[in-house]
C-alpha cells in the first residue's frame, strides 16, 4: 500500500504545473516616417509570444500574432497576420535586443517544409532596420 501511495505521489508531483515559467509583459512602439508599429509581447528567458501591428499610413494595417524563441540577444520566430489586403500571411521575424531597443531584422526568406524562414547562409541585417522599437511604459 505504501509503495502504491509513493508511486501516486511521484506521478502527481511530476505532472504538477507549479514550475510554470513566468512571462514579463512588454509593450514596444516604433515609427518609420508615417508608419507605426506596435509590439505587445509576453517574454521570458526562453520564449516570447504576443501581438504585432503595423499601421501603413494611408493604406491600412497588418495585424496578427508573433511567437518564437530567444537566442542570446535575438528574438527569432514568426509573424502570422492578416495583411491590409485581406489575406493571411506568415513571415519570419528577427529582432535584435541592443541598448534597450529592439531592431527589426531583414534577411533573405526561403521555405522549409512549406514554412517561410530566413535562409541560414545569409546573415540577417539589423543596421538599417525598418523599425526600431522602444519600450513604452503604460
Amino acid at each position: 500500500m505504501r509503495l502504491f501511495l509513493f508511486i501516486c505521489l511521484l506521478i502527481v508531483s511530476c505532472n504538477s504545473k507549479e514550475n510554470k515559467e513566468k512571462y514579463n509583459h512588454k509593450f514596444y512602439r516604433a515609427v518609420n516616417n508615417k508608419d507605426t508599429a506596435v509590439l505587445d509581447i509576453k517574454i521570458n528567458d526562453k520564449r516570447f509570444y504576443g501581438r504585432y501591428e503595423i499601421s501603413h499610413y494611408g493604406t491600412g494595417k497588418d495585424s496578427g500574432d508573433v511567437r518564437g524563441d530567444l537566442r542570446g540577444d535575438t528574438l527569432r520566430g514568426d509573424y502570422h497576420y492578416i495583411s491590409f489586403g485581406g489575406g493571411w500571411k506568415r513571415v519570419p521575424l528577427a529582432l535584435l535586443k541592443r541598448d534597450n531597443k529592439l531592431y527589426l531584422g531583414k534577411g533573405v526568406i526561403g521555405t522549409y517544409f512549406n514554412l517561410p524562414c530566413f535562409v541560414p547562409d545569409v546573415p540577417i541585417e539589423y543596421n538599417n532596420s525598418e523599425f526600431v522599437f522602444e519600450e513604452v511604459t503604460k
